[in-house]
C-alpha cells in the first residue's frame, strides 16, 4: 500500500462512488420501467431492493476493497490465496471492459449532443425532428467515431491523472453540476402544459402492475444502478482511508443514486402526457 493514493474526505468518496453509480440506469432506464410497472408502486419495490438487498452487497464490496487496498483480482487472491476466487476477480476486470464498449458509444453521443446544444440546434426542434437528427448522426461514417474517441480520450486523461488530481477533482465538479442540471430539467418539465398527468402517474401507485417481471426489474435495476458485481465499487473502496466510515460512505452513495433516479423520473414522467411519450417509448425499447 506504500505510495497508494486515497480519497481526501468522505464527501469525495461519496461523490466518486455516486459518479460511478449514477448514469444510464438512472436517466435512461429507470423512468421507463417506472412508467411500465405502476409508477410509485414500482419505486417502493425498488427502494426495498436497494436498501435491503443491494446495500449489503455494496457494503461487502466496500469492505473487501478497503481491507485489501487492491483491485478485484488482487483482493480475491489476497483474501483467498490458492483458491479459484481469484478468477472471479478477473471476471470483474473483464466485465467493465465489456460495459465500456457500449458506454463509450453513448458517451460519444452525449458529447455530440452537448456540441449541438451549445450551438442551439435544439431551440426550435420538436420530438420528431430530434429523432430524425439522431438517425442522421448515428448513420454518418466519421462523426460518431470521432465523438467516441473524444469521450475515451477524456476518460483516459482523468484516469491517468490518478485518484486525487483526476477522479476526485472531476467528481467535485461534475456531480454537483449534474444534480443542478437534473433539478432544473425536472422543474422545467413540470411547468410544461399537461405535465400534471405524468407527475400524478409517478406519485400514485398502481399495484396491479406489480407482476413478477416488475420485481425482477426492480432488483436488476438496483444492481445495475449501483454498479454491483463488476468490481467498480470494490476498486474505488481500495482508495478509501482506514479511518473512513464505510457504512456512511456506502449509504450516502445509495441515497444519492436513488435521489437522482427519482429526480430523473420526475423530469421524464412529467412529459408523458405530451407528444414526447411516443419518443420516450421508442428509447425505452432500447433501454430494455
Amino acid at each position: 500500500m506504500t505510495g497508494r493514493e486515497s480519497f481526501g474526505s468522505r464527501a469525495t468518496v461519496i461523490m466518486a462512488m455516486a459518479g460511478s453509480a449514477i448514469g444510464l440506469g438512472n436517466i435512461w432506464r429507470f423512468p421507463f420501467i417506472v412508467g411500465e410497472y405502476g409508477g410509485a408502486a414500482f419505486i417502493l419495490v425498488y427502494i426495498f431492493c436497494c436498501f435491503l438487498l443491494s446495500m449489503p452487497i455494496l457494503l461487502s464490496e466496500t469492505i473487501i476493497g478497503r481491507r485489501t487496498h487492491q483491485g478485484t483480482f488482487g483482493a480475491m487472491n489476497t483474501l483467498a490465496p490458492g483458491s479459484a476466487w481469484k478468477w472471479l476477480g478477473l471476471l470483474t476486470v473483464i466485465s467493465p471492459l465489456i460495459i465500456l464498449s457500449y458506454y463509450s458509444v453513448v458517451g460519444g453521443w452525449s458529447f455530440a449532443y452537448l456540441c449541438k446544444a451549445v450551438a442551439l440546434q435544439f431551440s426550435q426542434e420538436n420530438a420528431e425532428a430530434v429523432t430524425a437528427m439522431f438517425g442522421t448522426f448515428s448513420s454518418s461514417t466519421w462523426w460518431p467515431l470521432v465523438c467516441t474517441m473524444v469521450f475515451l480520450s477524456l476518460t483516459a486523461l482523468i484516469v491517468y491523472l490518478g485518484v486525487n488530481k483526476g477522479i476526485e477533482k472531476f467528481s467535485k465538479i461534475s456531480i454537483p453540476v449534474l444534480f443542478v442540471l437534473i433539478v432544473i430539467i425536472a422543474v422545467y418539465s413540470m411547468t410544461l402544459p399537461g405535465a400534471g398527468e405524468g407527475v400524478r402517474y409517478l406519485v400514485k401507485p398502481d399495484f396491479s402492475k406489480l407482476t413478477p417481471g416488475a420485481y425482477a426489474a426492480a432488483l436488476g435495476q438496483s444492481f445495475f444502478s449501483l454498479s454491483l458485481g463488476v468490481g467498480t465499487m470494490l476498486t474505488y473502496a481500495s482508495y478509501v482511508r482506514k479511518d473512513e466510515n464505510i457504512i456512511a460512505s456506502a449509504s450516502g452513495t445509495a441515497f444519492f443514486d436513488l435521489l437522482f433516479a427519482i429526480l430523473a423520473g420526475f423530469a421524464v414522467m412529467a412529459l408523458f402526457s405530451r407528444p414526447f411519450l411516443s419518443y420516450s417509448r421508442r428509447w425505452g425499447q432500447v433501454a430494455k
